[in-house]
């Protein structure tokens, strides 16, 4: 265990460092824009650290990473994805479209953006929900890996880890809004940077080198207990270097869960989005992209070869694989290894590192939830009743939602600590790759179809967000094995726990929903132009 006292002290000088930049972000907070979308001025550096950091939380480190720890290297196609898709092309090929949209539009939100772009305050009122009712699942999931890591440390509590974790976020997302959540997440993504480099020079130390630790890995599978691998090797598990079989429920679920899931998700998280409009040119995003590349790469590409190797490392010491280590919790797995291996100051910076990543992400996700119930719930109310504004009344109606928002971050946060609490073991990765399907399938199609019609169809859009949000949570209740079994719904009223048989109990509802989003989205857009029908805004 580590040095409580050592820990407490820089724990100390980490928070106060950060409520310093909470409060530099509350007195740079005038009105409604700066809460909202940081005045559009922010730096490209810490545009790219806050991205970064908000895309990289303990989902990827402590979730993702314990996957690689039981499936083994092939988690390192995911690396290869969210840096070519999830920063490459959602910077290039979404990123600055996005700027220049949200600027003529002066929208302030990613529902926001969607409701003025296509006129239609049902696209703005049902993308609110659809992220109130599924971002509390990822924020769970980002804290469970913070408070687990802490658990494991210290021997605290995990609930008062839990607790501690949110409360300390709350105050500065709430008081300091977005330039708040975007200053913090440059220092926590530079934390992150230096303990992941760290780590992984550590690692490699400690299993005799590179050569000699991914030989190691090799031939591990040759060397453990048949019995301890049965499971996975019935499943398609060729060993910690290799792909599983092609085709098997291992394959099946590393490639439309884990590689689709949240390589194409990232493309549509409303969190990440808005980030996009707050910069004032095109070529601040072009530099963040040298900065958020290599971050992403190095993030993701360590976690994932630090939980493969965490193997090499437990079988030395006990003759035991990671998930035997742990008990078959995953999420226990880089919390372990880095407890058991790692000199005690390291435990320290990997800790900051975590409580980093962890409070990076969650600002950013209360801070999107709180805007989506506080301002674009309001902004869909008022269009809805089509009340005329006069500038006074504007103005109040902008001090409301701003004070609205606030209220909204802080009863979210209610609902993300709740449901935290009731969600079961090995979660994490399966949770954020949950909400980042979802998004996909609910917004990519009319997201895309937004930024680059000059003019839109509502009635597309309006058609492919209910389907692709229908069918991601149909496929999800009734098909999708792990889910469809814990929710119950199925067995209840068919007798059954999934409607459909082996392999697409493991096909990621992703694989589904999104392809019907899109190809309702192309009927309707096909139909309309053999009609020569111009489409009109609701």
């Amino acid at each position: 265990m580590v040095d409580t006292w050592v820990f407490a002290v820089i724990t100390l000088i980490y928070l106060t460092v950060i409520f310093y930049l909470g409060y530099l972000g509350y007195k740079r907070t005038k009105g409604h824009d700066d809460y909202l979308i940081a005045g559009r001025k922010i730096n490209p550096v810490v545009l790219a650290l806050s991205y970064g950091a908000t895309f990289i939380s303990t989902s990827a480190i402590v979730g993702f990473g314990g996957v690689a720890g039981q499936l083994g290297m092939s988690l390192m196609w995911l690396t290869v994805l969210v840096v070519m898709v999830g920063i490459l092309i959602a910077f290039i090929v979404y990123g600055k479209r996005t700027r220049r949209l949200g600027r003529k539009l002066n929208a302030l939100t990613f529902p926001d953006l969607l409701g003025k772009r296509y006129g239609s305050p049902f696209m703005q009122g049902v993308s609110a929900l659809v992220i109130l009712v599924a971002m509390p699942l990822y924020s769970a999931a980002v804290l469970i890996g913070g408070a687990r890591f802490i658990e494991t440390t210290l021997s605290v509590n995990f609930d008062a880890a839990l607790l501690a974790f949110a409360l300390i976020v709350a105050l500065y997302v709430i008081l300091g809004g977005l330039i708040a959540v975007m200053y913090t997440d440059a220092l926590q993504g530079g934390i992150m940077l230096v303990g992941m480099i760290v780590l992984i020079i550590l690692a490699y130390s400690l299993l005799g080198g590179v050569t000699q630790a991914n030989a190691d890995l090799g031939a591990l599978v040759d060397q453990v207990d048949p019995s301890a691998i049965s499971g996975l090797v019935a499943g398609g598990f060729n060993g910690w270097t290799a792909m599983p079989d092609a085709g098997s429920p291992i394959w099946l679920t590393l490639i439309t869960t884990i590689t689709l899931g949240v390589g194409i998700g990232v493309l549509a998280q409303p969190q990440l989005v808005v980030r996009f409009m707050t910069v004032k040119d095109d070529r601040a995003l072009n530099r963040a992209i040298a900065i958020g590349g290599p971050f992403t790469l190095i993030m993701t590409g360590v976690a994932f070869t630090v939980g493969a190797l965490s193997n090499v490392w437990f079988f030395k010491q006990d003759g035991l694989t990671a998930m035997q280590a742990v008990d078959n919790n995953v999420d226990q797995i880089i919390p372990l290894f880095i407890n058991q291996s790692m000199p005690d100051l390291f435990v320290i910076v990997f800790m900051l590192a975590l409580l980093a990543a962890a409070m990076s992400t969650l600002s950013s996700l209360f801070h999107t939830m709180g805007t989506s119930a506080g301002y674009d719930l309001r902004q869909y109310i008022n269009l809805k009743r089509k009340r005329p504004i006069k500038d006074a009344e504007d103005h109040a109606e902008r001090r409301a939602s701003f004070k609205a928002s606030r209220v909204g971050t802080l009863a979210m946060i209610v609902v993300s600590v709740i449901v935290a609490y009731l969600m079961p073991i090995s979660i994490i990765a399966r949770a954020t790759a949950m909400f980042m399907g979802l998004c996909a399938a609910a917004f990519l199609p009319s997201f895309t179809h937004a930024l680059y019609s000059k003019r839109p169809s509502t009635i597309a859009a309006k058609a492919s967000l209910a389907v692709g949000t229908v069918t991601w949570f149909m496929w999800t209740a009734f098909v999708h094995i792990k889910e469809s079994s814990a929710i119950g719904l199925c067995q209840w009223l068919f007798g059954r726990p999934s409607l459909l048989d082996s392999p697409w109990t493991v096909v990621d509802p992703l694989v589904i929903a999104l392809p019907a989003s899109t190809l309702v989205m192309i009927m309707i857009l096909l139909i309309q132009r053999q009609r020569a029908v111009i489409p009109t805004t609701a």
